[in-house]
Parts: C-alpha cells; sequence; structure tokens
C-alpha cells in the first residue's frame, strides 16, 4: 500500500519544475506523507509535483537524487527512501541504490536482501526524522 499522492499546489509553472526548487518542493511533500509512515510510487510524486510530460519520472529521479545528497551532506536518513518503484515489490528504483553506494551509504547487492534491509533503515529513520514527536507511536 501507498499514500496517494497530495495536490501540494493549485498551479505551476515551469519556473516551479527547475531542479532546485522541484527538489525543495518534493521535499516539503515527502515532509508531509511522513506522518502517513507509507511509501508513494515515482509516479504519485510527478503527479503530485504536478509534472507534465515528457521524462517526468526522470525528472522526480534527479529531484530525488539531488535530496539524497543534502540529506548525505546533513548526516540524515534519505527522505527518498519513501519513493518506491511499483514494479520492484516495495523497493525503490536501481538509481537510488547507485546513488547511495556513490554516496557512501550502501555497499551491497541492490536487488537483494542488502537492498531490503538498507531500505527499510532508510524509510524508517526518514519517517522518524520527519514525523511531529506528537505523532509518534511511542508509549508513555
Amino acid at each position: 500500500m501507498t499514500a496517494t499522492a497530495l495536490d501540494i499546489a493549485a498551479t505551476t509553472t515551469v519556473a516551479d519544475n527547475a531542479p532546485e526548487t522541484l527538489a525543495r518542493r518534493l521535499r516539503a511533500h515527502l515532509q508531509t506523507l511522513a506522518t502517513r509512515r507509507l511509501p508513494i510510487t515515482y509516479q504519485e510524486a510527478a503527479k503530485a509535483m504536478l509534472l507534465s510530460p515528457p521524462n517526468t519520472i526522470h525528472q522526480v529521479t534527479e529531484a530525488l537524487e539531488q535530496l539524497m545528497g543534502e540529506d548525505a551532506a546533513a548526516d540524515r536518513p534519505f527522505i527518498a527512501a519513501m519513493v518506491i518503484s511499483k514494479a520492484r515489490g516495495g523497493l525503490p528504483a536501481p538509481g537510488f541504490f547507485d546513488c547511495a553506494a556513490r554516496l557512501g551509504r550502501f555497499a551491497g547487492d541492490a536487488t537483494g536482501t542488502d537492498a531490503r534491509v538498507f531500505h527499510a533503515v532508510e524509510f524508517n529513520a526518514a519517517v522518524a526524522l520527519w514525523v511531529p514527536p506528537s505523532d509518534s507511536c511511542e508509549s508513555e
């Protein structure tokens, strides 16, 4: 199950889809979705960002890679782990693992158990970072 993409803006312009702006908008969207503790697909992310063809998924993946670079530099979990591929059984596309490897955070098989474990750790850490304390599931 994935979260439903939210319409984060009534209108967008070409300037809104500049790589830096798109990455910033996508981060804000993923931070909002973190409270649901559910991933979204690349297609749902493209729809939420109101991207127009061609290459909408490519635009999303470029923005996600930018976010991964920012997160690595700030020593945060990858918020990009919240975006998964419909075709990979709940895992992000291979590019997620390639980027994580380039950033020095993943050194395993991007198709097997290594990938599943890494993704689960990153997903859970990202959600924990962005869920407001009042929404946490900790018992008192």
